[in-house]
């Protein structure tokens, strides 16, 4: 789905990012880890086409990033930033209905998927609430419900990336988020999230990235990335790495 070779990636003239190489394919949850100033968000800034690449290539379904209409890459392309700006008392519904702007599906179609979209991120009871009333957990939902509206019916073309997805939420949003990051990737979508949780993305993402002043310190699967002595090198905890005694993956113990 996202191919990065020899990707490097700068702000304000200063190499953040160098040399990053992996492919995000359909159907997998991809997490990305790092320290604070690791370079995860200009990670998914330049993957998003926000911030141009500094080096290096990107392709979204086989063809150069850059070189798709903006149109046609929001109808598979969503993206979740840390925060999300709305300064109009839309009511939740209208902030939904957002991410079926790039779509021609039709009133009756995109009706469907926001109301569908609304469930599945926990806020069609909020439906008629004006956003600025919400809390930032509800908001942060919200927007999750709207990227989600944006790419439900792209299928196997459905990339969704997600810069720290779980903030500001309760323990059953942010678990909530993550399965319906698995979902997407179930019906053959992509999904690339930051986060910071190093357990939550042992158990929701099949496989890890791992970033380290600015290059990659370790990618592969959770039991491959997450050894302790990596874990102590880059993040300078230390820990010990267990069997998850319900699901296959490791437990970090700090």
């Amino acid at each position: 789905m996202l191919q990065v070779s020899q990707l490097s990636c700068a702000r304000g003239g200063c190499e953040i990012l160098r040399g990053i190489d992996f492919e995000l394919r359909s159907g997998e949850v991809l997490a990305v880890l790092g320290t604070n100033g690791a370079g995860k968000s200009t990670l998914l800034a330049t993957l998003s086409n926000e911030l141009p690449a500094f080096s290096g290539s990107i392709h979204l379904a086989g063809r150069a990033l850059s070189s798709w209409p903006a149109l046609e890459r929001a109808r598979c392309l969503a993206v979740l930033p840390q925060s999300s700006s709305l300064a109009f008392a839309f009511s939740v519904e209208d902030v939904v209905a957002l991410g079926r702007l790039p779509h021609n599906s039709g009133r009756q179609r995109d009706t469907q998927i926001i109301g569908e979209a609304m469930l599945a991120a926990d806020v069609a009871h909020l439906r008629g609430r004006s956003y600025l009333a919400l809390s930032g957990g509800e908001r942060q939902r919200v927007h999750l419900a709207r990227v989600l509206a944006q790419i439900w019916d792209a299928g196997e073309q459905a990339c969704l990336l997600l810069d720290e997805p779980t903030a500001s939420l309760d323990l059953a949003h942010q678990q909530l988020i993550l399965e319906q990051a698995r979902q997407v990737a179930q019906r053959g979508g992509a999904v690339m999230l930051v986060l910071h949780d190093l357990n939550l993305a042992a158990r929701y993402a099949d496989r890890l990235l791992m970033l380290d002043r600015g290059t990659t310190a370790a990618l592969g699967s959770p039991w491959q990335v997450l050894e302790a002595a990596r874990i102590q090198q880059v993040f300078n905890v230390a820990v010990r790495v267990e069997q998850h005694p319900q699901q296959n993956c490791p437990l970090i113990i700090v």
